[in-house]
Order: structure tokens, then sequence, then C-alpha cells
């Protein structure tokens, strides 16, 4: 059984910029559930998630937030899961968001992609997610050679 994919997003405004996570995974067949947890103002709620995330049948979580950025941080500090952070510009054109997501303590890490570059996070998950998985390993190939002939022939 192939594992579901956790998006999750500080605000219910980073959406915009989080479905392209799930429209990526769409793309690959990867189940995925989305939801709005904020580090900030539903602190327990987030770390609950994170907690039970594995056991939930989750195995990537992809959490995007902008300004102080702490989701990611604070969904890796709770799970053993990877973590992909998103940092996404809500201010400062993301520069904020992007120090706080990719500034993690040695032994707390998290993945972290280019600011609002929520496809590229979920390309990860399904390369993490395609280890030992050939039909998905299979898949991915095939995308990047699609995307080879795109550029070629433009």
């Amino acid at each position: 059984m192939r594992r579901r994919v956790a998006i999750v997003m500080g605000s219910g405004s980073d959406r915009p910029v989080m479905e392209k996570a799930a429209e990526m995974l769409d793309r690959f067949g990867i189940e995925y559930e989305i939801r709005v947890l904020s580090a900030h103002k539903t602190p327990d709620q987030a770390i609950e998630f994170a907690a039970n995330a594995a056991a939930d049948g989750f195995g990537v979580i992809i959490a995007g937030a902008g300004k102080a950025a702490h989701l990611a941080g604070v969904m890796a500090a709770k799970s053993l899961l990877p973590v992909i952070g998103v940092p996404i510009a809500a201010s400062l054109d993301g520069l904020d968001a992007l120090l706080s997501t990719v500034q993690m303590p040695t032994g707390i890490p998290v993945a972290t992609v280019a600011i609002d570059a929520a496809a590229n996070a979920a390309l990860l998950a399904v390369a993490i997610l395609a280890i030992g998985d050939a039909e998905l390993t299979s898949a991915l190939a095939e995308y990047r050679r699609e995307l080879a002939e795109k550029t070629l022939a433009s």
C-alpha cells in the first residue's frame, strides 16, 4: 500500500500556492490530505497531527507557510517522516519565510524548496515515495522525459 502525502499550510490564504502540490500529486495518482494548521494559532492541533501522521498512513509531510513560517519545523520536530517546507511569499517577497524554513537546527531537518514552489515539493515527495516502488519510479522517469521533450521543443 502506497503511503499518502499530508499537505499542511499555516493559513487558508496559502491555499492557492499549496494547491500546486495537490495538482502534481494528482498527476502521479498519489493520495493526499490537505489541512490548515498553524504553528502559532493552532499549535496543539499541529503537534498532534505531526505526532500521529505516520500512524495515520502518511509517508511525507509538505508544509507551507509564510512570514515566520515555523510550521515545517514543528512538523519535523514532532514526526519522524520526511518534511518538505514550502516558504510562501506572504511578506518581504517570501525571504522571511525562506529563512525561517531553511534555518533548522542540526538533528531536525526540513527539506526546503524555493519560495512558492509547492509543485517541486510534491515532486520531491514523489521521489521519496518512489523508493522501492517501481511503478512510481517509472511514472517519475516518464514525467522527466516529457519535461525534457517540452524544453527541447521550445
